[in-house]
């Protein structure tokens, strides 16, 4: 019989989802970076749509449940939390299971403000956190046409697809 641990493959694929509602007296998040705006994401940390995502598709891949699960938003501790620290911590987890991260591609939903110009400055500071080279880090932006919650302004939603190898 074969042993089970044999047949988990040294490379696996995660998907992460998050959804924050925009509101006024916050400051905005995304990437790990301030973004100048108006309004700002609603959530028990800082509320970073986009880190959350990747480190849902990163505890995900590891099978190793969700951001919720280990940073809950009942917890004291999380409050106000940076999520920089939130993704840091997710790869400190992977590492427990010889994991480190191979990959990520995500994308923002927002109508504003401009997702683009800010991209390079977050996948630098998404690579430093991960300790990758920034070309394994990949994040898009996009609209929903001004249709849905993101449409009217309301919120911003992240995607985020990983790969994540053994080592």
């Amino acid at each position: 019989m074969t042993n089970i641990t044999q047949s988990i493959p040294s490379f696996r694929i995660g998907m992460g989802y998050d959804v924050h509602k925009l509101v006024e007296g916050r400051d905005l998040y995304l990437g790990g970076i301030k973004i100048e705006h108006s309004l700002g994401l609603l959530g028990h940390s800082d509320a970073d749509v986009l880190i959350h995502a990747i480190c849902d598709a990163l505890l995900g891949a590891a099978n190793m449940r969700d951001i919720g699960y280990h940073f809950p938003d009942t917890a004291n501790e999380t409050l106000d939390m940076d999520s920089k620290v939130i993704l840091r911590k997710t790869i400190e987890l992977l590492a427990t299971k010889g994991y480190r991260v191979g990959n990520i591609d995500a994308t923002v939903c927002a109508e504003r403000p401009k997702i683009n110009p800010h991209i390079p400055a977050m996948c630098e500071c998404l690579a430093n956190i991960i300790d990758c080279d920034i070309d394994a880090v990949s994040i898009k932006a996009t609209t929903s046409e001004r249709m849905g919650f993101v449409g009217r302004e309301e919120g911003m939603a992240a995607y985020a697809v990983c790969l994540i190898v053994k080592v």
